[in-house]
């Protein structure tokens, strides 16, 4: 590699982790999740709603924070053909 040049590898390579805001929404949508699947085994009906709601909060706040920018797209990968996927 030239210096000063960046290869085309190195060029998109970024952290996969995310913003805290973003793990804070996907934090309460599990919790949310986890309320709700121990009140379907406990067959109670307000655990089931308090972890659907806090789901649903979860989700809220994951459209506030637009998490969604969080993403990382890598660089193309060169040189691959079709035998080498399988």
């Amino acid at each position: 590699m030239v210096e000063g040049k960046k290869s085309e590898h190195t060029e998109n390579l970024g952290s996969h982790g995310g913003r805290a805001s973003s793990w804070l929404a996907v934090t309460v949508m599990l919790v949310g999740t986890v309320v709700a699947g121990f009140g379907m085994t406990a067959a109670n009906w307000t655990l089931i709603w308090i972890g659907a709601g806090l789901f649903v909060v979860g989700g809220v706040l994951a459209l506030v924070f637009d998490i969604f920018t969080d993403v990382v797209i890598d660089a193309p990968r060169v040189g691959m053909r079709a035998e080498d996927h399988r």
